[in-house]
């Protein structure tokens, strides 16, 4: 089943707005778990703008589900998940200037670079993942790399599923399949919502993990977080209580 993690950078970027400790994060962490989330992610950039890396220090210790720490892999970055050795780290070519991600990795440009990052990463037990477009050229270097998973950046998907949603999402599903003769698992990414995620289970039904942290929070302002959390564990999981 797909599990859910959930990102917890719009939360402290509240808290940031302010400074001080409201919302208070750690908080948070514990009750998205209590509340049947299956992971938490967090993404700390280089301006520490939302998540800070006191904050992934802080927060690695309460964690009783999966932690999932998204990134570049620069000499920061890197020094912060040999220390916290979360559960799995996604490695993300965001730019410092960034608003938010808005890219896969060339992997084949990149294969060298990626090559030696992976592999600092699983030499201490830490699964690893890569942010991918949907581009099925890319993904027999990602398994040369020795990546465990790849992270489909589903932002095209999202933009274009009001619009045409078979044709968004043809080349996640084309993409998958690549992934499966490589042996690769799949998780998927960004600017996913209650209207688009079952969709695109359904559609590619081997994805082991979404991680949702915009829509899911921006929801929760209405809902709940409790009651959000559950609704999108409804959406994703509605597949298997009928097959069940």
């Amino acid at each position: 089943m797909v599990k859910l993690s959930v990102n917890l950078n719009k939360i402290a970027t509240l808290r940031n707005a302010r400074g001080g400790n409201i919302p208070n994060l750690l908080q948070i962490a514990i009750d998205v778990q209590k509340f049947g989330a299956q992971g938490i992610t967090l993404h700390p950039r280089p301006d520490e703008r939302h998540i800070t890396y006191k904050d992934v220090y802080d927060i690695h210790s309460i964690i009783t589900t999966e932690l999932n720490i998204e990134g570049n892999p620069i000499d920061k970055f890197m020094k912060l998940v040999l220390d916290v050795v979360p559960d799995q780290v996604t490695l993300v070519p965001d730019s410092i200037n960034a608003i938010t991600s808005n890219s896969g990795w060339n992997t084949i440009r990149y294969k060298n670079f990626l090559t030696e990052k992976v592999h600092q990463l699983k030499n201490i037990g830490i699964r690893t993942s890569i942010f991918l477009d949907p581009n099925p050229k890319l993904v027999s270097s990602v398994a040369k790399i020795g990546a465990d998973r790849i992270e489909l950046y589903t932002g095209p998907f999202s933009l274009g599923y009001a619009n045409n949603k078979l044709n968004s999402i043809n080349p996640y599903i084309i993409t998958a399949k690549e992934a499966n003769k490589h042996h690769l698992l799949i998780n998927a990414g960004h600017d996913l919502n209650l209207e688009n995620i079952s969709f695109l289970i359904k559609k590619i039904p081997n994805i082991v993990e979404v991680s949702i942290g915009h829509s899911l929070i921006s929801d929760s302002i209405y809902m709940g977080l409790e009651k959000t959390i559950q609704m999108y564990l409804k959406k994703i999981n509605q597949f298997y209580i009928k097959d069940n």
